[in-house]
């Protein structure tokens, strides 16, 4: 098991840190640092930037990203603007969320409410190397919807 150090911001004081909400899950739930007296309102189509309180230390070869929370956005049309949001593992600034009202009604972001998950991974640091040729395979260079077929529906998606 990997240990990430995590430090506390003064204005997260009495919130929970990122955590599992499940045996199995992915993802550690992330809240909002706001201030109990200043909610913040996302009218439709409005955007802002959520603290959550912490900063994290990331070990070399990890990253983490910031991944909408699928019931605030089935509910709510909430969802996470840059999704997913990559925080690398030299940055050690306050963890940040770019929220979107995707809705039709205006969305109330209050201190303490679950706006969005964490998931850290590991990472490989690649090498590009230049080519004037690349392998060709049987798709090529087709690119979006190339691999499906204008009647299939075997994924449950007409199309």
């Amino acid at each position: 098991m990997t240990v990430v150090r995590i430090r506390r911001l003064p204005h997260a004081e009495g919130l929970p840190l990122p955590a599992y909400q499940s045996e199995r899950a992915a993802g550690m739930d992330l809240v909002a640092a706001l201030s109990a007296q200043a909610p913040r309102r996302l009218k439709p189509g409005a955007r802002a930037l959520i603290p959550t309180g912490f900063a994290l230390e990331l070990p070399d070869g990890f990253e983490a990203q910031v991944r909408p929370r699928s019931g605030l956005a089935l509910k709510d049309g909430v969802t996470v603007l840059n999704a997913p949001g990559t925080i690398d593992a030299d940055y050690r600034g306050e963890v940040g969320v770019i929220l979107i009202n995707l809705g039709e009604k205006s969305v109330d972001i209050v201190r303490g409410a679950r706006i969005a998950q964490l998931v850290v991974s590991r990472v490989e640091t690649i090498v590009l190397g230049e080519s004037g040729e690349l392998t060709g395979t049987s798709r090529g260079e087709k690119g979006f919807g190339s691999t499906g077929s204008a009647n299939r529906t075997d994924r449950g998606v007409a199309k």
